[in-house]
């Protein structure tokens, strides 16, 4: 029988974090596949494991993710860590899950930290609703085409960023997003750990007088979908019935569903759209 990938959250910095099933998980399996093998012989040794360690990075990601499939083949267990937190979550281990689906291999996930939902948890703002960013592209086009596309998300937005980028990254927030509430989690769980909720603007402030140190995620406040509907209110109110339903129509919406949009926003009933646009 083949083996299974077993994905084991690690600490994110206070080792106490570590849970019981993940540490007899490390003890039990035949080799363990680490993103930086330099880091991970600390936790390693810490908890006085001494299972063989590979490594398994964004640089190798491929080709050596074919080499651990060769291996749960033959019916070795393979335990995936990152340098810190849950694998999978920004990292290259969504590779290797990806190809063991596609090979046939078992995957199973025990669960554990992760920093983008212990930040989210603390953040102070809504949490029924979120999306995940990680890290912002570094490339500039792309990085712009996704600060565009948040422009008008309704839900929380959560931001990996290092310290040399953070002042850089809050100005592009700043200017793309205005001036939004904002919680900046850093060093989570560690003896320094930092949260502030305060807003854009504020922050980048604080920052341009004070150096940043340590990770950081950020927790921003998604669009009021009240400035969503008001600011579509403005864009058909220039418009002709026509304009209107083919504006509605244009995004995909059904004929049948536009018509009862644009009553709505006019105050109209469907039938009187329906003859004011089809009936001679």
């Amino acid at each position: 029988m083949a083996g299974t990938l077993y994905l084991c959250a690690t600490p994110i910095g206070n080792l106490e974090d570590i849970t019981f099933r993940v540490l007899r998980t490390l003890k039990e399996v035949d080799l363990i596949a680490a993103e930086d093998t330099r880091n991970s012989i600390k936790l390693l040794n810490h908890f006085e494991i001494k299972t063989p360690m590979t490594s398994y990075h964004e640089h190798n990601k491929i080709e050596k993710a074919y080499q651990l499939i060769d291996k749960l083949r033959e019916g070795k267990n393979i335990a995936l860590i990152t340098d810190a937190g849950t694998p999978g979550i920004s990292d290259p281990g969504e590779e290797l899950v990806r190809i063991c689906y596609e090979e046939g291999i078992e995957v199973t996930s025990l669960p554990g930290p992760a920093a983008c939902i212990t930040a989210l948890t603390m953040s102070g703002l809504p949490t029924r609703r979120f999306a995940f960013e990680a890290f912002l592209p570094r490339e500039k086009k792309e990085r712009a085409a996704i600060l565009k596309a948040l422009v008008n998300e309704t839900r929380t937005i959560m931001i990996y960023e290092a310290p040399h980028h953070l002042v850089k990254t809050l100005e592009e927030l700043y200017e793309t997003l205005g001036n939004r509430r904002i919680s900046v989690c850093r060093e989570l769980t560690k003896r320094y750990e930092e949260k502030r909720l305060t807003t854009i603007q504020e922050c980048l402030s604080y920052y341009q007088e004070r150096e940043p140190r340590g990770e950081y995620v950020l927790i921003i406040e998604g669009k009021p979908l009240e400035e969503i509907e008001e600011a579509d209110r403005k864009a058909w109110e220039s418009l002709t019935l026509e304009e209107h339903m083919a504006m509605y129509e244009a995004k995909g919406t059904s004929r049948k569903e536009a018509m009862k949009l644009v009553a709505k926003d006019r105050g109209l009933s469907r039938r009187e759209v329906y003859q004011a646009l089809f009936v001679p």
